[in-house]
Parts: C-alpha cells; sequence; structure tokens
C-alpha cells in the first residue's frame, strides 16, 4: 500500500492536479473508494459503466435546451449502447462519428408529429463551456477482470483521455506493454469513447490512439513550430489537454485510415497540428495574402498527405465557405496514393471516377461542379486556357500543389492559372525550396510551415538514414559520368525512363554505366549484402532506365539461387546448435523471399525488350495482376510491398514507386541511377519511415550520389535559412551506428537490472 501511495502522490495527483490547477479543467475526484450508485461519487450504478450520466445529461440539457426528456434519454441511450459481435476499435470509429455529428433522436413538435433533432454533445465552438473531469484510480470491471486505471479524463461524462502512468526511474515502454495492452484485452469498454491515450513516467511523455504500436506513439515538444523542443511530459500535457487544443485535436485531427493493414486510428502529431493550423491561418487570411497560402515544407516520411487531409476537412468544417480543393501532383503514382489516403480516411468515397480527373476535358467538367474534392495530374490542363472563358472563376477554390517545385513552370502550370484565376493556392513539398527559387514563391509565397529532416529524426517522426558508399569500394564509380547522367536525367521528362533516350543523349557514359561486367560486380554484392540484412526489413533496388531494371533482375536472380544452396550447405555442416538454428532460420527467409520489376508501360514494350534477349511480359502481368495468395485470392503488388507480413521483399525499379509510396517497412534503398537534387532527398527518404522494430534507414550507394547530395544540400540550407545538417537526411552508417549501439546496450543492460540480474562489460565488448 506504501507502494501505491508513493506512485499516486508523486505521478498521478501531481498530473490530476496540474491539469485543474494549471489547464483549468473543472474538478479531479479521487476514484480509489468510490462509493457507487445514483448519488455516489462518480453517479456509476455499478464498475462496467465508463460514462458518467451524472455529467453527461446535464451537459446535454445546457448545449440542446428546450427538448423533451425523452430525447435526451435517447441521446444518452445511444452513446452508452454497443454491439457485443463489435470489437472496441469499430465501436470506437461508430462512436466518434455520433459525437462529431451530433446525436439524432426523435421528438414530437408542437402539431404532435414526429421529427428529428440533432444532440450535440460537446461545445466545439467555445471549449471552455464543456465540463472537464480528471478521475484518479477509477476501478473498472471487464467480463472477467477487474482493473484500475491511473488517470481518466472525461469530457462531459465521455471517457475521452485515458492516462496510463510509471514511476519516474521506469521507461513508459512499461506502460505500453504492461498495463495499455492489457486494459484493452480485459476492460475494452474503457476505449469505446476514447480519443487520445497518454503514457508517461511523470517526466517523458508520448501521446497515441487505441490502435497504435508504440513506434507510433509520439512526443509533444512544442506549443510553437518555432521552439527548440523538449521531451516533457508538462510540454505534452499544455499542448494537448489545455480544454482549446484537446478539443480541436479532437475534432480536427482524428482519421481512422481503412487504407492500411487494418484500419488504423489516426492522431495528428505535434508537428502536423502546429503546421495544419498555420496553413488554416493563411486560408482565413487570403485575402490580405493574394491568394498566396504558403509553402508547407515537412520533410518525407513525415506524413505530408495526412497534413493534407487534416487541412482540407479543417477548412470545410471551421472556415466559413464552400470550398473545393484541387489536388494536383505531376505523378501517376503521387495521384494514387494521395487519393488513396483520402479515400482510405473517408473523405472521399472509393469511386475514383466522381473527383479523380480522367482527361482535361474531364477535369474541366469536375471543376464546374463545385465538388469538394478533385484530383488531377498538372498534365491534365493540356488545353491552352482563354484567360476570357476560366474553368472557374471561383474565389473559394484552394488549389494544393503537392511537390510544388516541380509543377509551376511551363505551359501547364501556366493553363492552370489561367483556367483558375481566382483560386488560391498552396504549395506542400517533402524537400525545400532551393534559395533561388523565385517563382514558387510568387505562386505561393514564403514558407508557412516548417519541419526539417533534423528535427523530424529528433522527434521520432521519421527514422535516421545512414549511408554506405558501397560504390567507391567496389571502384565501380565515375564521378564525372555519374554527374553528367544525373544532369541529363534530371533534364529529360518525369515519367521519362526509356532505354532509348538516355543513350541517344549520352552515348558512352551510358555504355560505361550499363556494362555487363559492372552490372555483373553490384548483382554480387547485392546477394551478399541482402543475404545478410535478412529480417532487416524490404529493400528497393532503383536503376537508370527499364532495360536495366530488368537486366539486374535477372542477373541477381541465379546468384540469389546459389547463396540459398551455399546458407543450405553451411547450416548442414555446422556443429554449433545456436549457429545452425540462426541458419535455418535465415534459410527460411531466402527460401520466401519474393522479387518483382515495377516500371512502367509503353507502347510496343514487348518487341523493344525482346531486342535486348529480355522478356517484359511475365512482369507485366504480376505487376497487373499482382500474387496469387495460398488461397487462391489475389494481392495487388503495390499491397503486397507495403505489407510487412508479405514475403515480396525486393522490388526492381527506375522512376515508379521513387516518390510519394509510403512503405514503413522499406528498410534499404540501393541506389544505382545518379540523381540530383529535389528527386535525389525524395529517393533516398524511401527508406526512412516508423516502423515496428526499424531503428534506420540504409543507403546503399553504387553511383556516387554523395557529391550530389552535399551540392543540393548546401542549395537548400541556404534557401531555408538552415544549417546543413537540419536539411541533410542522411549520416555516414559507420559512425553513428557505433552511437547507436552504445546505447542499444545502455537500454540492454537498464532492462535486465528492471528484472533482477546484471549484464557487465557489455559495453567494452
Amino acid at each position: 500500500m506504501a507502494n501505491h501511495y508513493s506512485e499516486d502522490r508523486h505521478v498521478q495527483e501531481t498530473t490530476a492536479k496540474y491539469l485543474v490547477d494549471n489547464l483549468k479543467w473543472n474538478e479531479t475526484i479521487y476514484a480509489f473508494t468510490e462509493k457507487l450508485g445514483a448519488d455516489g461519487t462518480l453517479g456509476r450504478k455499478h464498475q462496467k459503466e465508463v460514462v458518467l450520466t451524472k455529467f453527461l445529461r446535464p451537459a446535454l440539457e445546457r448545449l440542446n435546451p428546450n427538448l423533451p426528456s425523452a430525447a435526451y434519454d435517447e441521446a444518452v441511450e445511444k452513446i452508452t449502447e454497443y454491439s457485443i459481435s463489435k470489437d472496441f476499435q469499430q465501436i470506437n470509429r461508430e462512436k466518434y462519428k455520433l459525437f462529431r455529428e451530433g446525436i439524432v433522436v426523435k421528438v414530437k413538435n408542437d402539431n404532435g408529429e414526429m421529427k428529428e433533432e440533432r444532440l450535440r454533445v460537446f461545445d466545439f465552438k467555445t471549449p471552455e463551456a464543456n465540463h472537464f473531469l480528471a478521475v484518479r484510480e477509477l476501478w473498472i470491471q471487464g467480463e472477467i477482470y477487474l482493473r484500475r486505471a491511473d488517470v481518466v479524463g472525461f469530457v462531459n461524462g465521455i471517457p475521452l483521455l485515458f492516462v496510463e502512468l510509471k514511476r519516474v526511474d521506469k521507461d513508459i515502454r512499461h506502460a505500453y506493454d504492461g498495463n495499455f495492452s492489457d486494459y484493452k484485452d480485459t476492460i475494452p469498454q474503457i476505449f469505446h469513447h476514447n480519443a487520445f491515450v497518454i503514457l508517461s513516467n511523470g517526466s517523458e511523455a508520448k501521446i497515441g490512439s487505441i490502435t497504435s504500436k508504440f513506434e507510433h506513439f509520439h512526443e509533444w515538444k512544442r506549443l510553437e513550430e518555432d521552439e527548440a523542443g523538449r521531451v516533457d511530459f508538462e510540454t505534452l500535457l499544455i499542448g494537448v489537454c489545455s480544454k482549446r487544443n484537446f478539443m480541436d485535436l479532437f475534432e480536427n485531427f482524428i482519421f481512422f485510415d481503412e487504407g492500411k493493414e487494418f484500419t488504423a486510428k489516426i492522431i495528428a502529431k505535434n508537428h502536423q497540428f502546429l503546421g495544419v493550423n498555420r496553413a488554416v491561418q493563411s486560408v482565413r487570411e487570403r485575402k490580405e495574402r493574394d491568394g498566396q497560402l504558403g509553402v508547407f515544407w515537412h520533410t518525407q516520411g513525415s506524413g505530408k498527405s495526412y497534413s493534407m487531409a487534416f487541412f482540407s476537412e479543417k477548412i470545410r468544417r471551421k472556415v466559413e465557405g464552400d470550398f473545393t480543393f484541387l489536388i494536383v501532383t505531376d505523378r501517376d503514382d503521387l495521384d494514387t496514393q494521395i487519393y488513396k489516403t483520402f479515400a482510405g480516411c473517408g473523405i472521399v468515397n472509393n469511386q475514383a471516377d466522381k473527383c479523380r480527373a480522367a482527361s482535361g476535358d474531364n477535369l474541366e467538367q469536375l471543376l464546374a461542379m463545385n465538388k469538394p474534392y478533385v484530383f488531377s495530374m498538372i498534365q491534365k490542363f493540356n488545353k491552352t486556357i482563354d484567360q476570357r472563358n476560366p474553368y472557374s472563376d471561383r474565389e473559394d477554390i484552394i488549389v494544393i500543389s503537392d511537390e510544388a517545385h516541380r509543377t509551376q513552370y511551363g505551359k501547364l502550370a501556366m493553363n492552370m492559372r489561367n483556367a483558375l484565376p481566382k483560386a488560391n493556392f498552396i504549395g506542400f513539398t517533402g524537400t525545400p525550396l532551393f534559395a533561388d527559387d523565385e517563382i514558387t514563391r510568387r505562386i505561393f509565397g514564403d514558407y508557412v510551415s516548417t519541419y526539417n529532416f533534423k528535427r523530424a529524426v529528433e522527434d521520432n517522426a521519421t527514422v535516421p538514414l545512414y549511408y554506405d558508399n558501397r560504390g567507391d569500394k567496389l571502384k565501380i564509380v565515375h564521378h564525372d559520368i555519374n554527374e553528367k547522367i544525373a544532369k541529363k536525367i534530371a533534364s529529360l521528362e518525369v515519367e521519362d525512363e526509356s532505354r532509348s533516350s538516355l543513350e541517344r543523349e549520352l552515348g558512352k557514359e551510358y555504355q560505361i554505366l550499363t556494362a555487363k561486367e559492372r552490372l555483373q560486380t553490384i548483382a554480387e554484392d547485392f546477394v551478399n549484402h541482402y543475404s545478410n540484412q535478412w529480417g532487416n526489413g524490404k529493400a528497393m533496388f532503383v536503376c537508370i532506365d527499364k532495360l536495366t531494371t530488368v537486366k539486374m533482375f535477372n542477373l541477381i536472380q541465379p546468384l540469389w539461387e546459389e547463396k540459398i544452396k551455399e546458407t543450405e550447405k553451411a547450416a548442414d555442416k555446422s556443429v554449433d546448435e545456436q549457429n545452425e538454428s540462426h541458419l535455418r532460420k535465415k534459410l527460411e527467409w531466402m527460401k520466401e523471399t519474393k522479387f518483382a520489376v515495377v516500371i512502367s508501360e509503353e507502347q510496343n514494350e514487348v518487341q523493344k525488350f525482346r531486342d535486348w534477349n529480355l522478356d517484359i511480359t511475365e512482369h507485366r502481368k504480376l505487376i497487373k495482376q499482382g500474387f496469387a495468395d495460398d488461397d487462391g485470392k489475389k494481392t495487388d503488388i503495390d499491397e503486397a510491398f507495403k505489407s510487412s507480413e508479405h514475403p515480396f521483399r525486393v522490388v526492381f525499379v527506375c522512376a515508379m514507386w521513387l516518390t510519394g509510396f509510403d512503405v514503413p517497412s522499406l528498410a534499404t534503398l540501393y541506389l544505382d541511377k545518379p540523381l540530383q537534387a529535389h528527386t535525389l532527398m525524395q529517393a533516398v527518404a524511401r527508406a526512412n519511415r516508423v516502423n515496428e522494430g526499424k531503428n534506420n534507414g540504409l543507403i546503399v550507394d553504387y553511383c556516387g550520389i554523395l557529391k550530389n547530395l552535399r551540392k543540393a544540400l548546401a542549395i537548400f540550407a541556404v534557401g531555408a535559412n538552415l544549417d546543413e545538417e537540419e536539411v541533410n537526411p542522411v549520416k555516414p552508417a559507420d559512425i553513428d551506428l557505433l552511437a547507436d549501439l552504445v546505447e542499444a546496450i545502455e537500454e540492454t543492460k537498464t532492462y535486465t537490472a528492471d528484472l533482477g540480474f546484471q549484464i557487465e562489460n557489455l559495453t567494452e565488448a
């Protein structure tokens, strides 16, 4: 009991007191010895109840006055009822929709006729008008088990906040593994209405949702975007639990994304909340800004598509006007990825023909229909527009331009501006602008929000990237040639990945880079390297063009089979039981691993590949039909690669999937295509997504990109007024990984000490 009161006094009581004294929550109640009954401590009849009708009913009457008593009774019933056939995630989604849209009940009008009324559960316009209650030590009875929650935050009687607390000397991972996970199994009803879950030890703290894995719980380090930031429980409490922020997050920064491997409840991260609110404010000031809403630079992998969705949906709810959002990209895979994010979150339905432009004519038709959302590639602005006859002269069109720096030049961009002369423009980008990029600034204005590489890694919004210059180690890099090729690739059309264009433009330089001996050396190195990376995630191999992509695939296949045989022999000969077990697991992984080529389709491609004794048909069949599962069903090739469990682990590409393709389990990028500037930075960022068990991403460089990367970084840094480290996405692999190893060893020693035994001399070893 002494330990119990010690933990309560030092963490729980302090937390609840801070909510009331500093954040002006209405009250806190200690429920360890709760008296049950209508006149009891919380008004609960029994410990299975999680909604406090004692506070809910008065709130409904206050927010929806002058209705018959039966209307409030019906609203309470709809809030508290649930189907036992549904899991708590499904129920949570249904309740959230009720809370945001209101509870529809039937009441009699003065003529005795039944009509529908929509009751508000919360006052979103005036957050301070809601009743905020922090309950400590709340006993909750599940179907079998009885559990006690540390702190539950109720708003108008609804349990929206769940806080699990540990002692200050404990790692908060224990709060997730030891408590939160157990509560989801034993007392799931406490999460039926939940908005946020906070884990803390009184010093450090993270916030997540009921579906979040621990890796996706995130810190809240800043109250303003320009702050340096610090890991601090107080900062999280202020940023999340102040009444205004709490209701803003609850109403405008939650999605349920069905486009994931499972339906994921998404809560905006700190940088998204701050950045989106700055962008929303620029919309409110759009007339003073002359339609220039700004540039929203959040580094690749930090959730840019979700930020677009949070931004547009908050404007539709909170800013007066009947807005249409035109989301413009310049690549088909980007357009598809962003559309799928919006569709997965239920913002648009999954009937793509309703809001995705199929042609220039179709785009004009869609923009004339005043739809809330239209998705298009800028290439669909392919008609010369008479300024006297635009597609629309509405002032409430907002153009969201993804990778804005690529789409503001030339005839297509001019056609877009002539077609929408009074539209407002905001540019979203995963890389900073060039210092001398005056055209992009002229269209969008200056940065409205920035979130650089360094900050994203420090915040664990992305994982650090490391760089392995294997091309120099293998003595296959020709720096001058690669630089020339990189410039030529940058000057060609965005989707032009054909051999003929590059060979025509580059001649002997192309021949050197694609020589069979060089490709063979790379293939052998890849097989050795990736087979030793087994179990560390998926890989993407980037080649210079389509032809070389298929060549590399063909070179690697027999080498991989040889490596399997070699591993099997080693396992058979092993006399060490532990080593044999390791080799058997590796062998099983290697045999399971699937490879595929993903390249864009072109006219007469069968003959073009046949001319080089290559067969594209089997690759095209797989791209179109996907993988056949054991049960006979098909899995689309992109979904298979995104799935961390699917054995499709290595993809060979040259342009497709190089930008706008989010695969959290992708851990290694093998790069044999000279790239420059934005494209280079977007490519290397493929490996920086956060995923369970993933500590970092690795860039394996076969063509000597480091010089180009540093050159690009120097230009970006000047433009963004930052030092190179703040825009640099990669670090040398062999330096910082040693520091990570030492840190991991120290964490292991701390963990084993908690279990009651010591491991000595690990650091020295």
